[in-house]
């Protein structure tokens, strides 16, 4: 118990938070459903099956969203979770800070809740089935924010390799999303829409949101406009062609219609760019380069800056100290940082949150 505690309090503020608003609504969510009688679930539409409808103001039945609008947000925290959400918060909240952090996780877990509603509904005018759709089907968990927290990764450290199945396969970080969103499609396919169809909502809102408009600190512009972030790269190579013009012409459909603000002009030289506004400008990619890069010079910073246990290796800390915060930097940052070119991933920035990754966990 006192290492669980210790481990909480080490947590960072806003992850501590949303950890322990996930372990008491899920808490309170298993007390409730032990409350729930045989009789309670006979009058209620499809609660024999899904007992979770008895609970409307806790998770989101589409149908009902209009009397609790607060659950397009709460009913995420309603199944237990809880090792995903601390370790992927807290890695995050170390490079975005905690505000940015929050904004995320609200503007994921709410826009992919929302679409769920607006696809309810749809699929109850189309297939004439509103009991089932709007009052016989609930949605909670943390799927979308899953999901969503694997599209930050593919934005930070794309190219670190993870190991799945017990060690058997090692995947790249940026196929993670993918896989999960053909999971998900596969398990609709069988019927189970909820609430795997959660993962797909997730997947277009964290990147949508991240994409145009999480702030950036020490540049112009929201989001992220290096061309290995573009919609099309998501998909296998043979129709990303397709997809990549499919998505410009959306774009520039949004941009017509105020919904997105034009990247016409490279925001350092002012030098116009892509006709659609949607291929990345030269001055995205230095910018990107730039971010990334410096990215990778806090992060060794901070390891640098770490306290240590013997005196022998703070004495090679403050050995190093002066050379991070002076202006030439040490071979290792120049590797990691100089890697980084252009808007594609760097395997140098990749390895640095691997660090990071290892040094939390």
């Amino acid at each position: 118990m006192p290492a669980i505690l210790s481990s909480a309090l080490s947590l960072p503020p806003a992850t501590r938070a949303l950890t322990l608003t996930l372990v008491a609504g899920s808490l309170l969510f298993l007390l409730l459903r032990l409350s729930v009688t045989p009789h309670d679930l006979k009058s209620i539409f499809g609660a024999t099956g899904d007992v979770s409808l008895v609970f409307p103001w806790l998770v989101l039945v589409p149908g009902k969203v209009y009397r609790a609008p607060w659950t397009l947000l709460t009913s995420a925290f309603f199944l237990l979770s809880a090792l995903t959400l601390p370790l992927a918060a807290r890695y995050l909240e170390r490079v975005w800070g905690a505000v940015e952090v929050l904004k995320f996780v609200v503007v994921t877990i709410v826009a992919s809740n929302i679409i769920t509603c607006v696809v309810s509904v749809v699929e109850a005018i189309v297939l004439g089935n509103k009991e089932l759709f709007l009052y016989g089907t609930s949605y909670h968990g943390l799927m979308a924010l899953q999901v969503g927290f694997l599209v930050a990764f593919t934005q930070l450290i794309p190219e670190h390799q993870v190991q799945i199945f017990g060690g058997l396969a090692k995947v790249r970080v940026k196929s993670l999303p993918m896989l999960y969103v053909t999971f998900s499609n596969i398990a609709c396919v069988l019927g189970y829409i909820s609430p795997y169809i959660l993962i797909q909502f997730g997947w277009l809102a964290a990147w949508f949101y991240l994409r145009f408009f999480k702030y950036n600190e020490g540049v112009d512009f929201r989001g992220d406009r290096s061309e290995t972030f573009a919609f099309h790269n998501w998909f296998p190579p043979f129709i990303q062609k397709y997809v990549q013009a499919a998505a410009g012409f959306a774009f520039s459909l949004a941009v017509k219609f105020h919904v997105l603000p034009a990247w016409g002009l490279d925001p350092e030289s002012g030098v116009p760019g892509s006709g659609s506004g949607y291929t990345q400008v030269p001055g995205g990619q230095r910018a990107e380069a730039e971010r990334r890069r410096q990215l990778a010079l806090e992060a060794l910073d901070r390891r640098m800056q770490a306290p240590s246990s013997s005196s022998a290796n703070g004495a090679a800390s403050t050995g190093l100290e002066p050379q991070a915060q002076g202006a030439p930097m040490a071979s290792p940052a120049l590797s990691m940082a100089g890697s980084v070119g252009g808007g594609a991933p760097s395997p140098g920035l990749a390895k640095g949150g691997a660090a990071l990754v290892g040094e939390d966990k």
